[in-house]
């Protein structure tokens, strides 16, 4: 495995740890306040829960990392980033994409909110935005885009291997996990809205859940395949930054 890689791996997973430490340690009132309701009583110290949550991403994720570089290695795709490219490819396009995919769920959120039986998404509170946004650009792309693209991706490529198939692979798997990704967003939905079941929640969210984030997913995982984790979770950010910092401070 490449040293390199792993290190700028390693440097996202502690970000993203010390993120869900931050979150849990010093900002559960506002968790609470934007989820709506009170935060059970663990019997720990908030400190002790941010410990515990930072642990479980090391943990979790990294070995979620892990295997979706094992199989962009076996891919042939960047992996964690695109060696020999620039910092363009790892920071300024995927602040460009990210720009613009965060007014894209803007706009999509206004012409949503009236028809879809629940009005406008909610966003975590300020300064609780920043951390979400980062948990959310590393520790998604890495589930998402590291792993399920790349499982997906290595089982069709397999399949095509035969029809020299690679992009169609990749492409499917693309969508699949842009799909994944759309679908993670349900539980949130079900929280929100009390849904207990897909078939309680208004068909209008519904798609507005998938349309959103799955536009987001296919571009977020088109920089994957050509600048690696880094691109795909720089686009994420950047986006959550608009939709859910900027906008969600309007």
């Amino acid at each position: 495995m490449n040293r390199k890689q792993l290190t700028v791996f390693l440097v996202l997973l502690v970000v993203y740890a010390f993120c869900a430490f931050a979150t849990y340690a010093f900002f559960t009132d506002q968790l609470a306040t934007t989820a709506g309701v009170p935060m059970p009583d663990m019997g720990v110290s908030n400190a002790v829960l941010g410990l515990a949550n930072a642990g479980i991403v090391l943990v979790a994720y990294g070995l979620l990392g892990l295997a979706g570089y094992w199989f962009a290695r076996k891919l042939g795709l960047p992996g964690i980033f695109s060696e020999g490219g620039n910092w363009r490819r790892w920071f300024f396009i995927p602040l460009v994409l990210g720009l613009v995919c965060g007014v894209f769920i803007v706009v999509g959120d206004i012409l949503f909110a009236p028809v879809n039986g629940f009005g406008r998404l909610v966003h975590p509170e300020f300064p609780i935005s920043i951390l979400a946004s980062l948990s959310a650009g590393i520790g998604e792309e890495t589930m998402f885009r590291g792993f399920v693209f790349g499982l997906w991706g290595f089982i069709l490529n397999w399949l095509f291997k035969r029809f020299n198939g690679r992009t169609a692979a990749l492409w499917i798997a693309n969508v699949i996990a842009a799909l994944a990704f759309g679908a993670g967003h349900l539980g949130t939905i079900f929280f929100l809205t009390g849904a207990s079941s897909v078939a309680e929640l208004n068909p209008v969210l519904l798609a507005e859940v998938f349309i959103l984030n799955g536009v987001i997913g296919l571009i977020a995982g088109e920089r994957y395949m050509k600048d690696g984790l880094v691109a795909a979770a720089g686009v994420h950010f950047w986006t959550d930054v608009v939709f859910h910092v900027v906008y969600g401070l309007i």
